[in-house]
């Protein structure tokens, strides 16, 4: 729902007054302005413990700033890290952070927020520590599924006196070719990073909705279209325009596909991956990998200055170097006595405005219809809302009478609330999980003072494979699309990936759009083998049993799986009790799991990657799972991965 409104000359007319008094009152807040030295560090550890001081990196500056934002990646590469989200690491390199900040100045610790191992430290000097408010962290994992925490964005939100400030520390997708990946990675993170305002009558906010906006972490963008020797030659030189000008970031920002609005110093420094850890040397394993500006820091927003921007070469733990970059920014400071007396000031007048007039607004449409939707996919209609009435207004989209929410949860309105002025959007954007109900809801559309409005939305969805259940699957003899909606008897999707041999399936997401063709394949059957890489036939697997609405092992069974998840032969006696095609499903899967851990040389997969992956699948909890049961399902499951003789006559047994 795109909402733009338009005042006409005489409303203008009307509020020219007032507008004179805002503008004062905006003079008053900007007018008095401070800088402040933001010191932003960002460092990929590769798993490892801190083994040496962090002061040559941390306390660089030739005096302390007044922030300290530092950014660690893969801080921890243990299977229980990816699966479980704990670590031991964290206090570790917390303690080293403490003792490498600036000693000519006292900080205090403000805020930490951690996704797995990418994790962001926020301190400050003590004087300035009142001053800060309206502290938010919030997490978004972009890794297979789009929720795995391998990769994706963590993320501190902050008020500085009367400034909005959000700084985000992200890794995105590894290897160069990957770097559409990266791109996805980018504009996930901006959509579905939202904090929670003090005031919960307001609308999240997003991260481009702060006054500064500082992004910073192992980005992963590479150097593309030279050989490695070619590259090594340049860096010698010191030859750094050229090598940057093959650089994907600098590209990408070019072409304005990712970073819009963003901007990010001189490079004056060698790529900062990939060394030999421990040394200053290239990348001497069998890949050889091109050395490459992975690290980067970047801002949005006015009055700022960047002083420096480097890497720390003398820090040897890690296979990338750490970078710093030390920023001069302007901070809005609030003159509170004149503050406080314009706004009083401007309150009556609009108390005087308010007895006058009521808001009104004309909708160019009142029903959307959305047609043929699929599995995952994204539709958006607009609306036009004219403010045809004397003031502005302030809407809300409101629940109906005994609804918990103002909409189903297939749909949201962004912004749900807020303030009708020119330009804004606002959007109906249907999200679908399942393709087993219809779309219909209604819209209550409210203003403040004034009416309510009614938008009705309905639509169908394409049938899909994608959330159907397995007993209605294996009915179907025919592409699920060539069915009418009430005979559909679904079968089960055939996915496997093209090679056992193939590295970092499960772990490494797919593409967007390679997903969608696999989907559509699945659903009309039009190919005789499935589209797109590994990668994404892999994760279109994980997707698909996740959208189960009745897991492979029944929600039913879940108690008795935790209470005998120790006892193997206990474990095999449930699976044997399961629904038929349940049990079908069960043992293909895991005779397909099997036959990967047999090339586990070339493929890196093992039983502690595959394990917890599959478990939280097929051993669904019908409500929230608390660490120890993880544990337990992850314990349950690991029975199957290791293949007996009893197994063979029950994996290579003809389906009943």
């Amino acid at each position: 729902l795109n909402v733009t409104v338009t005042h006409c000359v005489s409303v203008c007319e009307m509020f020219l007054n007032l507008n004179w008094q805002l503008l004062s009152l905006a003079c008053v807040v900007t007018s008095c302005e401070s800088l402040n030295s933001f010191f932003l560090g960002t460092y990929n550890v590769n798993g490892q413990n801190p083994k040496e001081s962090l002061s040559p990196w941390l306390a660089s500056t030739t005096t302390p700033p007044d922030f300290y934002l530092v950014a660690f990646q893969e801080l921890d590469l243990s299977k229980e890290a990816f699966l479980f989200n704990d670590t031991p690491k964290e206090p570790e390199w917390m303690l080293a952070v403490y003792k490498g900040l600036h000693p000519d100045a006292k900080y205090a610790f403000v805020k930490l927020v951690r996704l797995v191992g990418i994790m962001l430290l926020f301190y400050v000097k003590v004087e300035h520590a009142a001053h800060i408010s309206e502290v938010e962290v919030e997490s978004v994992g972009t890794g297979v599924m789009g929720r795995l925490g391998n990769k994706g964005a963590v993320a501190i939100r902050f008020q500085f006196h009367n400034s909005d400030i959000c700084v985000v520390n992200s890794h995105l997708a590894a290897h160069t070719e990957e770097f559409e990946r990266r791109n996805q990675d980018f504009k996930d993170i901006c959509r579905r990073m939202q904090f929670s305002q003090d005031d919960l009558t307001l609308p999240p906010l997003t991260i481009m909705k702060h006054n500064v906006v500082l992004w910073l972490g192992d980005l992963n963008y590479r150097i593309s279209d030279l050989e490695v020797d070619h590259v090594k030659d340049l860096i010698a030189k010191k030859d750094f325009e050229t090598l940057y000008n093959h650089d994907q970031l600098k590209r990408q920002m070019d072409e304005e596909v990712v970073f819009v609005g963003f901007t990010e110093g001189e490079i004056d420094f060698q790529p900062t991956y990939k060394y030999d850890t421990g040394s200053d040397q290239w990348d001497t394993s069998e890949k050889c990998r091109v050395p490459a500006w992975c690290d980067r820091i970047l801002w949005k927003g006015k009055n700022i200055k960047q002083l420096h921007y480097q890497s720390h070469m003398t820090l040897k733990t890690s296979d990338h170097k750490p970078v710093s970059s030390l920023l001069e920014i302007g901070i809005k400071v609030v003159n509170e006595e004149s503050y406080k007396r314009t706004f009083e000031e401007i309150v009556r007048d609009i108390d005087r405005l308010e007895n006058d007039c009521i808001p009104s607004v004309t909708l160019s449409q009142r029903e959307f219809q959305f047609q043929d939707v699929k599995f995952m996919q994204h539709q958006a209609k607009t609306v036009t809302v004219y403010n045809d009435g004397q003031v502005p207004c302030q809407f809300e989209f409101i629940p109906k009478l005994d609804e918990p929410s103002y909409c189903k949860p297939w749909l949201t309105a962004n912004p749900a609330k807020g303030f009708l002025d020119p330009g804004e959007a606002h959007y109906v954007s249907p999200e679908l999980n399942s393709g087993q109900q219809q779309l219909e809801d209604i819209l209550v559309l409210h203003l403040d003072r004034g009416k309510d409005y009614f938008i009705f939305v309905t639509g169908n969805y394409l049938p899909s494979c994608f959330g159907s259940s397995l007993s209605t699957l294996c009915l179907l003899k025919e592409p699920i699309q060539d069915m009418p909606l009430e005979t559909i008897r679904d079968t089960m999707p055939g996915v496997h990936p093209r090679t056992v041999k193939a590295e970092e399936l499960f772990q490494q997401p797919g593409l967007r759009s390679e997903f969608e063709e696999i989907r559509d394949c699945l659903d009309t059957g039009s190919l005789d083998s499935l589209p797109g890489s590994n990668h994404s036939v892999s994760e279109a697997l994980l997707l698909f049993l996740d959208a189960l609405p009745e897991p492979v092992i029944p929600f039913s069974f879940y108690p008795q799986c935790l209470e005998c998840c120790s006892d193997s032969s206990q474990c095999r006696q449930i699976i044997s009790m399961l629904p038929q095609c349940h049990k079908n499903v069960f043992n293909y899967l895991t005779a397909f799991l099997q036959e990967l851990l047999k090339f586990s040389a070339h493929n890196r997969l093992d039983v502690n990657i595959l394990a917890p992956i599959f478990a939280g699948l097929l051993l669904r909890s019908p409500t929230k799972q608390d660490s120890t049961e993880k544990r337990k399902v992850k314990e349950f499951f690991q029975h199957f991965l290791v293949q007996t003789p009893s197994d063979r006559d029950i994996h290579y047994k003809s389906p009943e």
